[in-house]
């Protein structure tokens, strides 16, 4: 399994992966994110699912990138090319891994800002080639393992946030999903591309650097938790006259 959040605000995008690669018993660490960097023309490419897969849809999509990357001036178009290369891919893998009992199951986030484009985009592609937009209503899309981040994000997150607070709270996802899951972990990478900037900025963090963020984080929960306005959960607590006549 892995993770991979991509957040749309309206100054630009947040993008963050883990890095864990597990094969059987064994976890090993590779980059999920594919980063293009070119004059008016910066998009980013996260995936899950199994790693050949992965490793060959991209290796067909540098390739184009390398003779027609000129060609794209909005980055749906880019999606769509990257979308043909992993149906590409399917016919020629996918009989042969079913067969083998594993799935096809190659999503992808894309974001960026191509010449011809207004503002940066964010797109969902699924393992059949289609596609849909992440837009302001709800502004994140997450791959892999998904269920522990959600929440935080959707209690917190708005798309009239800043990039910084977009940022605090895809670690706060991608650290509530870790602590819940053993196949996501540190390092992570992020990627950050502002409005009509045109240059994504990669970083990886390891477990050390954010370690004291996560210990901030459970600690400001507990005394959330124990400052919470609860008396009536205290009736909780009290004899019920309801229960003691019937029991």
């Amino acid at each position: 399994m892995t993770f991979c959040l991509g957040i749309k605000t309206k100054n630009g995008l947040i993008g963050l992966s883990d890095t864990r690669i597990t094969s059987g018993s064994e976890t090993t660490t590779s980059k999920k994110v594919y980063v293009v960097n070119k004059q008016k023309h910066s998009f980013f490419i996260m995936t899950s699912g199994l790693r050949s897969v992965r490793d060959k849809a991209i290796t067909y999509f540098s390739e184009v990138i390398e003779q027609q990357d000129d060609s794209f001036s909005k980055l749906y178009q880019a999606v769509n090319e990257f979308g043909n290369q992993v149906k590409i891919v399917a016919k020629e893998d996918k009989v042969h891994l079913e067969e083998a009992g594993l799935n096809f199951n190659l999503f992808s986030i894309i974001g960026g800002q191509l010449n011809e484009d207004s503002e940066p985009k964010l797109y969902l592609l699924y393992p059949q080639g289609n596609w849909i937009e992440i837009r302001r209503g709800t502004p994140f899309v997450i791959i892999g393992n998904s269920g522990f981040g959600n929440p935080v994000l959707k209690r917190s997150l708005q798309f009239d946030d800043s990039l910084e607070y977009a940022l605090k709270c895809a670690f706060l996802s991608f650290d509530a999903t870790r602590i819940s899951a053993n196949d996501v972990d540190f390092p992570i990478d992020t990627v950050i591309l502002k409005n009509d900037e045109y240059l994504i900025k990669e970083k990886r963090f390891g477990e050390k650097e954010l370690e004291h963020i996560s210990t901030f984080w459970n600690e400001r929960l507990k005394s959330a938790i124990a400052d919470l306005p609860s008396e009536v959960l205290s009736s909780a607590f009290e004899d019920s006259p309801i229960y003691s006549q019937d029991h």
